[in-house]
């Protein structure tokens, strides 16, 4: 079996051990019954995976722009073709003129210095929570740093800032009350101890009502170092999220440091972003931390040609006119509604997600499709018979809907494939031939 030259081909991509399971799981089938000796072949090739890695490709239908269940930014051509170039040697520490060592990752942080013009110096770590660790670590062993009790949040999985700091062996000192802190709070605070006050905005939910706090520009007027965590990546002020804090304004008001994510609101890899003063910045880098923090090539490289290439697909989706979107749906529910398939084009409410823009809604619209269909569709089981993903939206009111505000409108051929796939195996036929596949009639889309 393993001769079959399907199997030998699977083998240069896959590796050996996989393809025998494959082999092993279509004997196990000819011998309960299921198939003929003859199909044993047929079988295990069906049966291989299209890549040596779990991982699948999804279309991100929930409506939810930077999705962290699905991985997420989605990353830019440019980013990777660049992280395709970077798989193998490359000089990410050399100097090819000289033949010497050079400065690590050069490329992507000159890259990322031009993205932000206020900060001083910059560097790059695995995550924003990475950033904070190595901050409070270099800055804050042993001393205090203080925050208002209305930022001292708990992210997805469980993650709580607080933990986080005092793992560092700093000590935080809580000012203010959770939903109103004033500058006094911040100035009765500081004392010898004071390493830095942190400032955080709080971009998973929002307080309203009574509230109360203090500006980076305020904070810095108190004479000590200013730390801004603003989150989601924000590097410079976007139209689309005006509320939304951003690296450069931060830093321009008077913040000594900032750190952010590259994998939410920039659109690039996972990394934690380290923008500020060159005394502190340099400090953080040069700390025995850093090293362990460290990127690969691979997330330099995509993070190079995010910031460097053409416009990144987050800020894309974010930018997209909701009646681009809602002639998308149209045509798309045509086709399905066309091929005998229960679909309407509907009017939907997207959001950022990844902690960006809490309250912001994203008019858009979505495929409204059978309920039954999601499984099927989820599960990406007509992906090996073609270029055909899963897809993953989200359940309202009884029907999946596919929300186009995250789909790149490459992809929107795609995604009707798909449907069509799955519902010709599933069956989810109109039960009366609809007169129009329109239901965009709300006058809130545009």
């Amino acid at each position: 079996m393993l001769a079959d030259p399907r199997l030998v081909a699977a083998r240069e991509l896959l590796g050996a051990a996989l393809v025998k399971a494959a082999v092993a799981r279509a004997q196990d089938l000819v011998r309960s019954g299921a198939i003929s000796p003859a199909s044993v072949a047929d079988a295990a090739a069906a049966s291989l995976p299209p890549a040596a890695a779990t991982l699948t490709p999804v279309i991100n239908a929930t409506g939810v722009v930077v999705h962290t269940n699905l991985g997420r930014a989605p990353l830019s051509a440019a980013a990777r073709d660049a992280v395709l170039a970077a798989a193998g040697c490359t000089d990410v520490e050399f100097d090819l003129a000289s033949g010497k060592r050079s400065r690590r990752g050069a490329g992507a942080l000159d890259a990322l210095a031009r993205a932000v013009p206020a900060a001083g110096a910059v560097h790059v770590v695995n995550n924003n929570a990475a950033a904070l660790a190595l901050a409070a670590t270099a800055l804050a062993a042993g001393r205090e740093i203080i925050a208002s009790r209305g930022e001292l949040i708990e992210i997805g999985d469980g993650f709580r800032l607080p933990d986080l700091l005092q793992s560092t062996g700093a000590r935080i000192r809580e000012v203010g009350t959770t939903n109103r802190t004033v500058l006094a709070d911040y100035r009765q605070a500081i004392c010898a101890e004071t390493a830095f006050i942190l400032k955080v905005h709080p971009s998973n939910y929002l307080i309203e009502g009574f509230t109360a706090s203090v500006s980076v520009g305020e904070l810095a007027s108190l004479g000590v170092l200013v730390v801004g965590d603003i989150g989601s990546g924000l590097l410079r002020p976007n139209p689309v999220l005006p509320d939304e804090p951003d690296a450069d304004s931060w830093l321009r008001a008077g913040a000594g440091l900032v750190t952010a994510s590259g994998d939410k609101l920039l659109g690039g890899p996972q990394a934690g972003l380290v923008l500020g003063r060159p005394e502190t910045v340099t400090q953080l880098a040069r700390h025995p931390l850093a090293r362990a923090l460290r990127v690969d090539k691979l997330t330099l490289a995509a993070l190079e040609a995010t910031l460097a290439g053409s416009t990144a697909p987050v800020a894309q989706a974010l930018a997209a006119s909701p009646s681009s979107i809602r002639e998308r749906a149209k045509a798309q529910a045509e086709q399905l509604t066309a091929a005998g398939i229960d679909c309407r084009a509907v009017p939907t409410a997207a959001a950022v997600g990844g902690g960006g823009g809490p309250g912001v809604t994203l008019p858009s619209a979505a495929l409204s499709l059978p309920e039954q269909l999601a499984a099927g569709l989820r599960s990406g089981a007509a992906v090996r018979s073609g270029d055909v993903p899963a897809v993953v939206g989200r359940i309202e009111g009884g029907r999946l809907l596919l929300d186009l505000r995250a789909v790149a409108p490459a992809d929107d051929k795609r995604l009707v494939t798909a449907v069509l796939a799955v519902a010709a195996r599933g069956g989810a036929a109109s039960p009366t031939a609809p007169a129009s596949a329109d239901g965009l009639s709300s006058p809130g889309l545009e």
